[in-house]
């Protein structure tokens, strides 16, 4: 049986000795540390989440420079293709111009070619018809 007397006290005073040293050397800074640890993770957390946020803003940054510079290349293409069919329209205009002319200088030509040789025939006209009339009737015309 147990029997209550004076050590009954003398433990009682101990254990609450006990529970008040434990308190200040071991369970007080493992609370300090643990605090501090929350703490710690606590700003890391706030970091994670700022980092994510300008990830964001700078992804959404990026996204817009891209669609601009797509818009101003095609903008930039356009002009480039609406330039060169330009070109290309003046370049065959010339060209037509050129050809148009060369064809009016070799329809000149022909002309005088062909009035040269019809005076050149005009003049030999009597004499071929003088031979072809030999020829065909076999006797002096």
């Amino acid at each position: 049986m147990i029997s209550i007397d004076g050590s009954v006290f003398i433990q009682i005073i101990n254990f609450i000795f006990l529970i008040w040293a434990m308190n200040m050397v071991l369970y007080k800074p493992i609370r300090k540390m643990l605090l501090q640890r929350k703490e710690k993770f606590s700003h890391l957390d706030q970091a994670i989440d700022s980092c994510n946020s300008q990830v964001q803003e700078k992804e959404s940054a990026f996204a817009a420079g891209i669609r601009d510079a797509r818009s101003r290349g095609l903008k930039e293409k356009e002009l480039l293709i609406k330039s060169a069919f330009d070109e290309e329209k003046a370049v065959v205009e010339k060209i037509n111009s050129r050809a148009q002319a060369e064809l009016a200088e070799i329809k000149n030509r022909i002309k005088t070619d062909a009035g040269t040789v019809r005076d050149a025939l005009q003049k030999e006209l009597g004499t071929l018809v003088n031979a072809i009339s030999q020829k065909i009737l076999g006797r002096a015309v």
